[in-house]
């Protein structure tokens, strides 16, 4: 499923979660639950993933990680923003035991993509418990696919960052 490299990169993060202590959190939306399907792929990292929400529509970001409903609707930002990104991140965070949560919003294509929002434009959120959440733009070149993988791989190395 996942290449040898990601995997490889995903057990290097656990271990590193591992010897510093912390726990982490994933809120997916364009990934669908990509980011934690490689985490818990490798054996034993049930005590470093404490959860992972996909909230790939609006009303899941809304219920379960507390996204505010006027960020989401028009006029607001939209759901691929950068005010969206920090606010998963933040709900996450919140709805978890976890330390770090890392959150993906975006457009993984092919459609939905509007003149502001073109395919493969991505939101990656961060927040930790010392911290206020933040978020990074991102434009992926590619297919849906190449897209979702690339927004893995950027989101494992913001959370050897972000720790």
């Amino acid at each position: 499923m996942f290449d040898a490299p990601l995997l490889r990169q995903a057990e290097a993060l656990l271990a590193l979660y591992r010897q510093a202590g912390k726990r982490l959190a994933t809120a997916e939306s364009c990934t669908g639950g990509l980011i934690a399907g490689c985490l818990t792929e490798i054996a034993g990292s049930s005590d470093v993933v404490d959860r992972g929400f996909v909230t790939y529509s609006n009303a899941a970001k809304a219920e379960m990680l507390s996204v505010a409903p006027a960020l989401l609707d028009h006029p607001g930002p939209g759901a691929v923003s950068a005010e969206v990104a920090a606010a998963m991140a933040e709900g996450a965070l919140q709805a978890s035991r976890a330390d770090v949560a890392v959150s993906a919003t975006g457009i993984a294509g092919p459609g939905g993509a509007t003149e502001d929002k073109p395919v493969g434009l991505v939101y990656l959120g961060w927040a930790t418990r010392e911290g206020k959440a933040q978020a990074r733009r991102h434009l992926f070149p590619g297919d849906r696919a190449a897209v979702r993988l690339a927004t893995l791989r950027e989101a494992l190395r913001l959370f050897e960052e972000v720790l």
